[in-house]
């Protein structure tokens, strides 16, 4: 079997590659390493996909509804946001049981999210991931609320007139954007938290 082949044999072969690796070097993992490199990975298809859609996906169909001679955006919302929304809604909340995972075996789940206050002395680590974890749960909040019931309005996965459809489009993209925005002060939260701010 070529696992280059298939997405399933792609993502096994890569598993089966960082174990190897993980047993070469360390003899294994912890709890507290599983539990990070797993939220790393679903983060990154989360926020992926998230920027994907922002920066390549709605742009994209605006120009092809907007070439009247052109083959238009059919393809794109058949074929490909489907999949892509599938793994994006699942991503998020994949990412945010594993932040919570590792913040919960870190003993830090409730300081995150009361921001470190509750704390004597004062944990600035809580604070600025507890910052990071508020946003990762809005943009949550938004993909299931906000996001989802919306896009399977735009899809024609569920009955919607033309009007409906049109306000679909409208939330899905302030969600959307939402999203693209908070996540940067998020990935600056998160990566801040255990290698410094960038300021």
């Amino acid at each position: 079997m070529n696992p280059l082949t298939s997405i399933k044999g792609s993502i096994a072969t890569g598993f089966v590659i960082a174990i190897i690796i993980a047993l070469a070097i360390t003899g294994g993992w912890n709890e507290f390493s599983l539990a990070r490199w797993f939220h790393f990975l679903s983060g990154i298809t989360w926020i992926g996909l998230l920027y994907y859609f922002n920066v390549v996906q709605v742009p994209a169909l605006s120009a092809a509804a907007a070439d009247t001679g052109g083959p238009g955006g059919a393809g794109i919302t058949k074929y490909v946001a489907p999949r892509a929304l599938l793994w994006f809604r699942w991503g998020a909340v994949a990412t945010w049981l594993t932040g919570a995972w590792y913040l919960g075996r870190g003993h830090n789940f409730v300081g995150a999210f009361t921001l470190g206050m509750g704390n004597d002395p004062f944990n600035p680590y809580q604070l600025v991931i507890g910052i990071g974890a508020w946003l990762g749960t809005i943009m949550l909040f938004n993909v299931w609320v906000l996001i989802w019931p919306n896009q399977k309005k735009i899809l024609g996965l569920v009955p919607a007139t033309d009007p409906e459809k049109a306000q679909a489009r409208k939330v899905a993209l302030y969600a959307s954007r939402t999203n693209f925005i908070l996540s940067i002060p998020m990935l600056m939260c998160m990566g801040g938290a255990s290698h410094g701010l960038p300021f």
